[in-house]
């Protein structure tokens, strides 16, 4: 009885940690891309010749981040 209740509770265990390495992998992940990836690909694009595009992109980003801030204030 007591293997079975160990076993039950182990495979809770299991997937509550598998969850958890999701959840974390996913913000590492967003911030990966936000910090490293998204100033990489502006760069490329400037050094391109699309600098235009680049700045677009840019200023988008910034109204966005500009908005999401004053609505988690």
């Amino acid at each position: 009885m007591l293997t079975i209740l160990f076993i039950g509770l182990l495979i809770v265990l299991v997937f509550n940690i598998i969850k958890v390495a999701i959840k974390l992998t996913w913000g590492i992940t967003k911030i990966a891309f936000s910090v490293i990836l998204f100033p990489l690909v502006l760069i490329g694009l400037a050094l391109a010749g699309f600098f235009y595009v680049a700045l677009a992109i840019l200023i988008i980003a910034g109204i966005i981040s500009f908005f999401r801030n004053l609505a988690l204030s």
